[in-house]
């Protein structure tokens, strides 16, 4: 069997010492140019999305250093980019909850139309809905001794049983 240390892997031209100074140097770069970021604010929004990249990554890159040599202006451009209101924070238009409120109320609206709609067509309520056929429910219960502890057949019930609804209409 074949073993390889993890060493012997390594391209032998990458030094982590190197590697190390040019993260740093990348870092520490030269500012962000003020009319780069004057104006980001009313800018943002209309710049390619291929430029806001750039520009992030910039910014991105000047933060990875220490926050006491960046600009003012870096500061502010890279807060208002983090956390400003655009893309999925941005205001909503005006008028945009009466909208949301006006549909809202035809869909309620239009349901209940389909309600009172299909409610009408329906057939009335069974026959066991009716008080007279839940009377007669109690008396075949208290026939069959059903439930003789605590239920309808018990001594001293004085539960309504199973009923529930008006009398019928006649």
């Amino acid at each position: 069997m074949l073993r390889t240390t993890p060493r012997s892997l390594r391209p032998p031209t990458l030094c982590l010492h190197n590697k190390k100074q040019q993260q740093t140097r990348l870092a520490t770069g030269h500012a962000i140019s003020n009319p780069t970021l004057a104006g980001i604010e009313k800018r943002w929004e209309g710049m390619p999305p291929q430029e806001q990249a750039e520009l992030w990554m910039q910014l991105r890159d000047r933060m990875k250093a220490d926050w006491h040599q960046l600009t003012t202006q870096e500061k502010k451009a890279a807060y208002w980019i983090a956390f400003g209101p655009h893309g999925p924070r941005a205001l909503p238009p005006p008028g945009e909850s009466w909208k949301i409120f006006y549909y809202t109320m035809i869909g309620v609206g239009v349901s209940f139309v389909m309600f009172l709609g299909i409610r009408s067509q329906a057939r009335g309520p069974p026959d066991t809905m009716t008080k007279e056929y839940q009377e007669m429910t109690n008396e075949y219960l208290k026939n069959q001794n059903t439930e003789p502890i605590t239920g309808i057949s018990s001594e001293g019930y004085t539960g309504k049983g199973q009923v529930q609804s008006k009398p019928k209409k006649p």
